[in-house]
Formats: structure tokens, sequence, C-alpha cells
């Protein structure tokens, strides 16, 4: 026997339309109007003082970088703020600065020549430190001490070591019967000195990146390829180095942006001389802005927006492959 109670028709369609307008958001303007949850205020509270560090440290002076590189800035007008709008004027003076081009070669070489050894001399060391021999937890942690050591610590000691009258690297030449070598005061000899003290600094960051990218290649790769005769040399180019690719497309690309913008070592040992021959964009730009009675703000700002024009293409640029190897 069913005894389930029938309501009205009346009763039924009231009991429904207040069931479906309970179940219905209230709207403002026809929209759903939502509120925000728990969690979504949690996500905001933790998003915003990271929203406003990138804020106040990053997109501001890259705002301020450009405003200086499109007007006539002088130091009173500097604080004054009433500079005149220029356009691409300072930009054309750069270019027209005969100090331009061989600023350009030097950048260019010392980016090149640093980034190519230390990412060389970190592999090497990375492969070697990968055996887990007795002590080389040990060795790859005093690796670390010039990576750990303040720049103006090491530009300081490479000054002293590469002295033309008192330097240990000129002592140790003439104990094999070898000149005296100007390294800082000679144009010839210059920019190579810096080179060598930069990738000095930078083996300790390639060697650390590279040994951790080393530590996730499964052993078990290794031990078929020497099964099936692959020497170290072989596995080396057919597993290492492949699998690496993406921890060494990282690694060069953030040695890539700290190269470009080196300017404490150098400006150390040699401040961009003799004669320009170590200067750089950094320490161009550097001049330019504050290494004069007159500085030239609007000049210096256009060289610093060229480093920055650079390091972002070459960002780009990673995207760009990063992403063609994840669809390929």
């Amino acid at each position: 026997m069913n005894h389930t109670t029938k309501l009205p028709d009346h009763r039924y369609e009231r009991v429904q339309n207040a069931a479906t307008h309970a179940a219905t958001p209230p709207r403002a303007g026809g929209r759903m109007c939502r509120r925000p949850t728990s969690t979504q205020w949690a996500a905001w509270g933790f998003l915003a003082p990271v929203t406003v560090y990138l804020a106040l440290f990053y997109a501001y002076p890259l705002y301020r970088n450009l405003d200086l590189s499109l007007r006539n800035y002088t130091v009173r007008s500097f604080v004054q703020g009433d500079a005149p709008f220029t356009g691409l004027k300072n930009y054309r003076t750069v270019f027209d600065n005969p100090t331009f081009t061989p600023a350009l070669l030097h950048t260019a070489l010392f980016t090149a020549v640093c980034l190519f050894f230390q990412y060389a001399i970190g592999l090497a060391l990375a492969a070697f430190f990968n055996q887990h021999f007795r002590l080389s937890a040990t060795l790859r942690a005093l690796f670390l001490v010039p990576w750990l050591l303040p720049l103006i610590v090491s530009a300081s000691t490479w000054s002293w070591m590469l002295n033309s009258e008192s330097g240990v690297v000129n002592a140790a030449l003439h104990a094999v019967g070898i000149g005296p070598v100007n390294w800082l005061t000679s144009p010839s000899w210059s920019l190579a000195s810096v080179i060598i003290a930069n990738i000095w600094i930078g083996v300790p960051f390639n060697l650390v990146v590279l040994h951790s990218g080393l530590q996730s290649i499964p052993a078990g790769l290794y031990e078929a390829a020497a099964l099936d005769g692959a020497g170290a040399w072989r596995r080396f180019w057919s597993i290492t180095f492949p699998l690496l690719r993406p921890v060494s497309a990282i690694t060069l690309l953030l040695g890539l942006v700290y190269t470009l913008k080196v300017f404490d070592i150098i400006w150390i040992m040699t401040k961009g001389g003799p004669a320009d021959s170590s200067t750089t964009f950094a320490t161009w730009s550097y001049q330019l802005g504050f290494g004069n009675l007159l500085p030239s703000f609007g000049p210096g700002a256009a060289v610093g927006n060229l480093l920055v024009v650079a390091a972002l293409v070459f960002g780009l640029v990673y995207v760009r492959v990063q992403r063609m190897q994840a669809l390929s």
C-alpha cells in the first residue's frame, strides 16, 4: 500500500520555486555574484608581497631607466624632475660614440669566452665528482669558495696576483724563465685578465647545477651501455650530454644574464682600461652615468637598456627552444 502524500498542484509549485530560488546565487547586474573563498584570499595574501616586491624593485627601476634614456637629464633636472623629452636622441648619441663598437665587441667576447670555459670546466668537474670517490664531497665544497666570496674580495685578490711588479703570477713566470707580463696595464692583456678572473668565479655555479643534473640520470643507463661495450667517452656523448640538455640550457641562460652585467670585477681590476681595452657595456654605462663630473644620465641609461634588451632576447629564445622541444 503506498502511503506517499501528494501535494496539491499550487503547493507543489510554491515548494519547487522556493527550492530553485535558494539554489540560485544572487545576481548583481544580471551576472553571477561570487564571493572569494578563504583559499582564494589566502592565495592573494601570499601573492601580494611578491607582487609588491617585483613592482618596487624590478618594474619601477626598469620604468625609470627607460624614462632616463628618453629625456635629457642633467643634475638639476634629475633632482627637480623637469627634464625635456628627447625621444631616441640618447640612443643615437650612444651609437655614434666611438666607444660603442669596442664596448660591443668586448661585451660579446667577454660573455662568449666566459660562458664557454665556465660551462666546459664546470661540466668536467661535475663528471669527475660524480664518481663518488673518497673525499669527493669535501673537495666539491672547497670548489665553492670562489662562488661564496664577495666579488670585491675576489677581484682585489686577482688584482694583487696579476700585479706587474709584485704579483705571484709574474713571479711564477719568472721562475720558469718567462718575462713579466703587464696583465692589468697593457691593452693587449687587460681583457684577458678580467676574463680569467670571471671564469674562476663562475665555475663553481656551473659545477653545482650540472652536478645536480648528473645525479638525476639513472645509473642503469650507464650499466646497460657498459654491457653493450660503450666506453667512457661514448657513454658521455650518448647518455650524459643529451640528458643534461635541459639543465645545460638553464645554466647557460643564467650564466649569460650574469656575465652580461658583470661590473664589479672589471671595474676593480682595470676600470675598463687602459684606453678602453676592457670596457664593456656594463662599465661604460657606469662611466657615462657616474664616472664624470658632468654625468650623462640619458646615454648611460640607454646603454643599460641595451643590456636589458640583449638579456630579454636570449630569454625569449630559450623559452622558444624549450617549447619546441616539449612539442617535439
